[in-house]
């Protein structure tokens, strides 16, 4: 007879118990060599995939209805401008630091740029658009 392709005769009760135990021990397995495995990386693939269309959709959102006047779209801005600007420590999966670290970007360093354009955005916007004096006590010529 043979037990785990030994025979039986070679192996003591106290081997026998041994290998009995180790089919119910934990696997010690690190966490650098489980993430190599093929189902992890598609798994992590996919997350990244959909952080990533999150922060697209939020920096399509915060830059494309800056100027918004339609309330659903100016609503739009002022989510992704929330999301954005939230520096606070978030165990929340897709908090906008969180996100971006998980694609290996600095979230500093996104939120600083998008900051600097939105600070030109408003330079631009008022340089061209004309002063009125809309105070009721304006002198009329």
């Amino acid at each position: 007879m043979t037990l785990l392709g030994l025979e039986h005769h070679s192996l003591s009760t106290e081997d026998i118990d041994k290998m009995v135990a180790s089919l119910f021990q934990p696997d010690s397995v690190p966490p650098a060599q489980y993430l190599e495995t093929d189902c992890t990386k598609t798994y992590l693939e996919a997350e990244q995939k959909l952080m990533l269309a999150v922060l697209e959709d939020a920096v399509t959102c915060f830059q494309g209805y800056f100027a918004a006047r339609d309330k659903k779209e100016a609503r739009l801005f002022r989510e992704a401008e929330d999301w954005i600007l939230q520096q606070e420590k978030s165990d929340w999966l897709f908090s906008f630091d969180n996100v971006c670290e998980t694609l290996g970007l600095d979230p500093g360093y996104i939120r600083e740029g998008l900051l600097r354009w939105r600070h030109h955005r408003l330079r631009e916007r008022d340089r061209v658009r004309p002063r009125v004096n809309r105070s009721r006590y304006a002198s009329r010529n």
